[in-house]
């Protein structure tokens, strides 16, 4: 299944990270990123409302829809049958990657280290999230990182901005490339849908370069 989300992945190359703050958001803003060119994103479940949007997003038809900041085995469960199709979680947890086993459903567990990486490797993923891949260091910590382990393939999230896009897809072991600044909270405080459209063309048309 892991094998899966890096086929998805890899065709995307970035990954809008969104935290929603109301179902009725959700419909707008997944027509702003499908027109802007974003195949698959990730909704954090970090909002009372994130599971309806997920629901709502999903429902959209035009965008592979993910479930983020999943923490527990039961979150997993609730945002698989609200639509996702790919779990993404800050870290390693045991629980989380068997129940999303059981569930049929790749999952992308953050690590930050090597033995993290090493553990998810044994349990078969060798597509994982580096987070917070900024704070930790940015693309150099990534090269030193993935360099011992030339099988493994990462999804970089956490304090990029669209000025270091280019910075992470150019990493032979990146994947894809994960970020909130094309659908900040600000931009859906103002609704301004259209911004959000024109910052995710811009991050897909720099992805493709």
């Amino acid at each position: 299944m892991n094998a899966h989300i890096a086929s998805l992945l890899s065709g995307a190359r970035v990954l809008p990270v969104l935290t929603v703050p109301r179902a009725s958001a959700a419909a707008p803003l997944a027509e702003a990123l499908a027109a802007g060119g974003a195949r698959c994103v990730e909704v954090t479940l970090r909002t009372p409302d994130a599971e309806q949007a997920v629901k709502a997003m999903a429902a959209h038809g035009g965008l592979v829809v993910g479930a983020g900041t999943v923490l527990t085995a039961d979150q997993a469960e609730r945002a698989v049958a609200a639509g996702a199709r790919f779990v993404v979680s800050p870290g390693l947890d045991a629980e989380v990657v068997d129940r999303c086993a059981v569930l049929g459903v790749p999952v992308v567990p953050g690590v930050a280290t090597a033995s993290e990486l090493m553990r998810a490797l044994r349990a078969g993923l060798n597509t994982v999230k580096l987070f917070p891949a900024e704070p930790l260091g940015g693309p150099a910590a990534l090269r030193a990182l993935a360099a011992p382990f030339p099988h493994a393939r990462f999804v970089p999230t956490g304090g990029i901005t669209a000025d270091r896009l280019a910075d992470y897809l150019t990493e032979p072991a990146v994947l894809a490339v994960g970020g909130s600044w094309m659908a900040t909270p600000d931009h859906l405080a103002r609704e301004d849908y259209a911004e959000i459209r024109r910052l995710t063309a811009r991050a897909t048309a720099r992805s493709t370069t």
